[in-house]
């Protein structure tokens, strides 16, 4: 089982995961067009996609995933919630769309995917947990606060994609107008990266392979910061923690 990320920011965020024959999309925040060029940096041709899922609707995460499926004929996963507030992403081609519940886990050929539900400003948000049977992938991004829940969900995972969003100085003392400010800290935004680093905390890393800072933003966080706060916390080098960058992402790591 390996993974890898298209890009990861405000401008659109992709995530691929793959064991066996099967590829699973997370996530395609990007035109079809750029997911295209993405999926052939590491080597994939859309046609190989296995399905799509879709965190929430949110544009960096929902905007091109319905086209992309449309043309190329890849189903979808997501909430019905999500959908709902879909509508505006859906092409005039069909589109094959499978409903799901974020209590409840479903096999997607050589993948076990185990959604939950996450407090952030959207319908019905769902973040995943990805298996093979022996090895776990857990992502985490778009939150605002962390759940007994979401802790439960991501004890004992082998790889890990989290969410460090800001620095809440930078925030503070950032460009952003007050308003979006307390959107983003608030209890149904991002998470900030002492947040992540106290998340992590919580959590068994025993068998933690790949640690990787996702969705920074590119005004009010650093990589550096970001990789210092997780790093503190896994007693580890600072440059052990990787980031998935908005431009490059992060190549292939396996599990």
């Amino acid at each position: 089982m390996r993974f890898a990320s298209l890009g990861s920011g405000s401008a659109g965020n992709a995530t691929v995961v793959e064991a066996g024959e099967t590829r699973l999309l997370l996530d395609c925040g990007f035109s079809v067009k750029e997911t295209v060029q993405r999926l052939n940096r590491l080597g994939l041709q859309p046609e190989q996609l296995s399905g799509i899922l879709i965190t929430h609707e949110h544009d960096d995460h929902a905007r091109g995933a319905f086209k992309l499926a449309a043309r190329y004929q890849v189903p979808v996963w997501l909430t019905h919630g999500t959908y709902t507030m879909c509508q505006r992403y859906l092409p005039a081609q069909p589109v094959t769309v499978h409903i799901i519940d974020a209590h409840t886990p479903l096999a997607l050929q050589d993948i076990e995917v185990i959604p939950y539900p996450v407090p952030h400003d959207a319908r019905e948000p769902a973040q995943f947990v990805f298996g093979d049977g022996v090895r776990k992938f857990g992502v985490l991004t778009d939150v605002g606060s962390v759940t007994p829940h979401i802790i439960a969900m991501l004890q004992g995972c082998d790889g890990l994609l989290l969410e460090c969003n800001h620095d809440l100085e930078m925030l503070r003392t950032g460009p952003y107008a007050y308003s979006l400010k307390k959107r983003v800290g608030g209890w149904l935004g991002h998470l900030d990266n002492q947040s992540s680093a106290n998340l992590l905390a919580q959590l068994d890393n025993s068998k933690l392979k790949h640690i990787v800072a996702a969705h920074l933003s590119e005004k009010n966080n650093t990589p550096a910061l970001a990789q210092q706060a997780l790093s503190e916390v896994l007693q580890c080098a600072a440059d052990w923690v990787q980031i998935a960058s908005q431009q490059q992402g992060l190549d292939w790591r396996a599990l």
